[in-house]
């Protein structure tokens, strides 16, 4: 943790004296982070919570946790910014911070994925970031730190990986990416992609850090879970324990990779595609060009079979006009033209 200090470009990337919005969940990855920061002089966080509706009880439990914990950071920082107050070694680096905000929301996820015919996961992550990015709008602030971790990289290369996905999937996370929600370009900075959460949980126990243990991270039917649980401990046994560092370094490679590709490629000004220009493309650019314009048009949960039936509308030989993307979106061609509606 010490070298992410001074070595991660996040810190680089992203000064302390600026507004940031950070998701804190109150599990342990996130209550690391937040910690973390603050202990680097971040002075004006806000730190986002949504409540998923999905445990009862034990979700209100951790709303209310997050919030607490806001709370006792505002008092220490307000403590430490008093005439004479002691200032050992991370009191120091917290002399002069400011005050941390706190945004809370709540949405019912089993609905949300009943109706847009979503796996709870896939809902959950489509419900925080629509609230990352709606806060963003009223806070005016465009960077949320996330706590995605190395081990997270590894487990969603090899789902991403499992579900048949190109290289852009197999880049799994970045540490700093940007993606357009609901009109928000909203900037994700993930400060411990290369942090092993051995090394968070060291980190935990050094600083007596409390969280929320959420039970459900034990059940084995999220895919997720099964991949933490057994099959990234079943390659271990089988393959090395070397087999993790490989994987990441895989998906950073991959991430790299997939920077370039799309900064060879330009952003479409507009709402609609030319069916001319895509055909001249090579194949994998024209995959890579709409993925990146349906994404651009909030379309959420692209995968390869829907880029190949919007793929297919460019085909000169192409018999329809019109193909179901998610959410109850469709795709069609008309003079020339590629739309959403």
């Amino acid at each position: 943790m010490e070298r992410l200090s001074t070595h991660s470009r996040v810190t680089r990337d992203f000064p302390p004296d600026a507004r940031y919005l950070i998701g804190v969940s109150g599990g342990r990855d996130s209550v690391a982070l937040l910690d973390w920061l603050i202990s680097l002089g971040y002075e004006r966080l806000i730190v986002c919570h949504l409540n998923h509706q999905l445990r009862g009880r034990s979700s209100d439990a951790d709303a209310q946790f997050v919030k607490r914990l806001v709370e006792r950071y505002n008092q220490e920082l307000a403590t430490l910014r008093l005439p004479g107050a002691r200032t050992g070694k991370r009191s120091a680096r917290h002399a002069t911070a400011g005050r941390i905000g706190f945004e809370l929301g709540s949405a019912n996820i089993r609905a949300l994925g009943k109706k847009q015919k979503m796996s709870v996961e896939t809902a959950a992550r489509e419900a925080r970031y629509a609230f990352f990015a709606e806060t963003a709008r009223r806070r005016n602030c465009r960077t949320i730190f996330v706590a995605h971790h190395a081990d997270d990289l590894v487990e969603t290369f090899l789902i991403n990986l499992f579900r048949g996905a190109g290289s852009a999937g197999l880049a799994a996370m970045r540490e700093i990416s940007t993606r357009r929600i609901d009109g928000i370009d909203l900037t994700t900075a993930r400060p411990f992609l290369c942090v092993w959460r051995k090394e968070i949980d060291d980190y935990v126990g050094e600083h007596g850090l409390r969280f929320r243990e959420d039970a459900t991270n034990k059940n084995l039917t999220p895919l997720r879970n099964r991949i933490r649980h057994r099959i990234v401990p079943y390659l271990e046994k089988t393959l090395g324990r070397n087999i993790r560092q490989n994987i990441w370094r895989t998906a950073m490679i991959a991430a790299d990779e997939e920077k370039w590709i799309d900064s060879e490629l330009r952003d479409s000004p507009h709402a609609d595609l030319s069916v001319v220009k895509l055909r001249a493309l090579p194949i994998a650019l024209q995959r890579r060009a709409l993925l990146k314009w349906l994404r651009a048009q909030n379309v959420s949960n692209v995968g390869f079979d829907a880029i190949e039936r919007v793929r297919s509308l460019a085909d000169r030989d192409a018999r329809i006009a019109k193909v179901n993307l998610p959410g109850n979106r469709h795709a069609r061609r008309r003079a020339g033209k590629i739309f959403i509606e």
